[in-house]
């Protein structure tokens, strides 16, 4: 709680204006009931009209200065709440922003969207609240109880007896209710992952005809939330009715003995109408807080889930401030091992290789071997666990991260593009990229021609992720957006998977005019032929690499491969 609400700091004046202005309010409240006593005694038991008019005009301008503190005190609560809410979402953005690949795989896209969102606004209006009425509640109870004291001891016994008790009450069920609504967040997080599930997936839904079975995975799953939702409600709500009916009971107490002192001479009418009244204020503020207690509960609840996210600490990383820039791009494994936080076993094992500068590397394996991961090591997405890699003959613990990142051109194996034109997502390879550029890029990655045939050219909007894109359109779109980096090395995941072979070789052919480094992985010998070397992986390992003549002498698998799509190209074509 500590954490997220140090985000008040920056609007403490605020805070202060706020809170003083609920105080006057707060004062007001308390002392109405002694201006009524005032009232009862000293005008109506005397029959004087002037003493009524007094008090009753100065409790008619109190009650005007307390309307107006409320309505500014809504002005500045909204305000904190609101300004605090944005920068509790930055905050978060740039935390998650600053994440390691090892740090985002300790929570779910679902969740991290939930705490930006749902989390966030827990606390806004909790604080909102807590500016308006949350603190004022208690402090009725409190304040109440000293001026029932001021007002008459003994009568007032009665609640001191009374209330103790049900604070202590009202603890237990803040306790109980914090566990209960962090188990609704995280049924909360389980629907909204289901609904982000199915709606990226839509199609293959419909393809697969899975509507029902994800239809029953959501109401499972909606189910779920409610029951959590309604058993955490129901405990605030039994609550209250046993509060109320505790006050009340004590409110029949003190008008039964408060007759009894008046008539023996004790006290005085007014002091009794004035116990009842701030007896009947402290109920009032009773039944608040039970929507309080669920406010809190909650805030607790989200503001636990929000810090997790803010005190997130990424793997120790060597963070170099250096002038060093990739200049030629040559790459080499030195005895490289690496795995996964949440995997008990390597999946890159003692990695050694050398790629000179200008070369075209292909890498092959099956699926699982680690190929996409040894690439993700290269931009330092992740961190070896033991080994060193060095591009240009530097460890690349030397390079400053920003540098490294922007000397190589990365299309992953799942092609992502975002909402927006062509020029957009061109752009994000480049910002400073001219029309011309982008068009030369377009043509090395053989996608220019589509795209001029296109209405608007490249200012066509596209779908978020392409979704009006065929695979391998988007798969050249993404080749271009990397191509316009005018990288040094150059990374392609399994991207020509969708293209035809004609049209693979013009693009590869296109790379030789790129002064990069080229590492491929590819499951298609046609590509890997063309490579200057060939990496043959096998369960995290390298079992065999070299040109395509030479493993063909030197590799059983690599010959066995050769000969299946051979054989499998020959039948195609007959």
């Amino acid at each position: 709680m500590l954490k997220v609400f140090s985000f008040l700091k920056p609007y403490r004046f605020l805070v202060w204006v706020a809170l003083f202005l609920m105080f006057m309010e707060l004062i007001v409240e308390l002392v109405q009931p002694l201006l009524l006593a005032k009232i009862i005694d000293d005008g109506i038991m005397n029959q004087d009209l002037d003493m009524v008019l007094k008090w009753g005009g100065i409790m008619l301008a109190i009650s005007f200065l307390a309307f107006f503190s409320g309505i500014i005190n809504s002005y500045y609560a909204a305000d904190v709440s609101q300004s605090m809410g944005y920068d509790i979402r930055n905050a978060l953005y740039h935390k998650i922003q600053t994440f390691t690949f090892r740090s985002l795989e300790r929570f779910a896209t679902s969740s991290l969207i939930t705490r930006m969102t749902n989390d966030v606004a827990q606390i806004q209006n909790t604080v909102f609240m807590g500016l308006r009425i949350m603190l004022r509640a208690p402090l009725v109870v409190i304040g109440g109880m000293i001026m029932i004291m001021t007002v008459h001891l003994k009568i007032g016994l009665i609640f001191m007896i009374i209330i103790p008790c049900l604070l202590v009450l009202l603890s237990w069920v803040l306790k109980k209710g914090k566990m209960l609504f962090t188990d609704v967040q995280k049924k909360l997080d389980q629907i909204n992952h289901i609904m982000r599930e199915n709606l990226v997936g839509i199609r293959l839904i419909k393809a697969f005809v899975r509507r029902e079975h994800e239809g029953r995975r959501f109401v499972k799953g909606n189910k779920d939330l409610m029951l959590h939702t309604i058993t955490a409600l129901r405990l605030m709500e039994v609550t209250m009715p046993l509060l109320l009916l505790v006050m009340n009971a004590g409110i029949m107490a003190v008008l039964w003995f408060g007759h009894i002192t008046i008539e023996a001479g004790g006290a005085t009418v007014g002091e009794v109408v004035a116990i009842v009244n701030y007896a009947t204020r402290i109920t009032s503020a009773f039944t608040l807080f039970s929507m309080i207690v669920v406010v809190f509960s909650r805030a607790r609840a989200s503001a636990e889930r929000i810090t997790d996210v803010l005190e997130t600490k990424n793997e120790p990383r060597t963070l170099t401030k250096s002038e060093h820039q990739v200049n030629q791009g040559s790459i080499k494994f030195q005895h490289v091992s690496f795995r996964y936080s949440s995997s008990e076993h390597d999946i890159l094992n003692d990695i050694s290789f050398n790629v000179n500068h200008g070369e075209t590397v292909a890498i092959m394996g099956a699926t699982g071997s680690g190929k996409s991961t040894l690439f993700q090591l290269i931009p330092r997405l992740y961190e070896v666990n033991q080994g060193e890699i060095f591009i240009d003959g530097q460890r690349i613990e030397a390079y400053e991260e920003k540098a490294l990142r922007e000397s190589i051109g990365y299309v992953p194996q799942e092609t992502f593009l975002f909402s927006g034109t062509i020029k957009d997502n061109l752009s994000w390879g480049n910002e400073q990229a001219s029309l011309e550029e982008m068009i030369n890029a377009t043509k090395d990655a053989q996608i220019h021609e589509m795209i001029e045939r296109l209405p608007n050219q490249y200012d066509t909007k596209i779908g978020q992720k392409g979704v009006n894109l065929s695979g391998g359109q988007k798969q050249r779109l993404s080749i271009a957006r990397a191509l316009i980096r005018k990288p040094k090395i150059l990374l392609l995941d399994d991207s020509t998977s969708a293209l035809d072979v004609k049209t693979e070789a013009k693009f590869l052919e296109s790379l030789q005019s790129y002064s990069c480094t080229t590492l491929i992985i590819t499951q298609k010998l046609s590509t890997a032929m063309m490579a200057d070397q060939i990496v043959l992986m096998d369960e995290g390992k390298i079992i065999a690499k070299g040109d395509h003549q030479t493993l063909l002498k030197e590799s059983q698998l690599y010959l066995t491969l050769y000969q299946s799509q051979h054989r499998r190209g020959a039948t195609l074509h007959a």
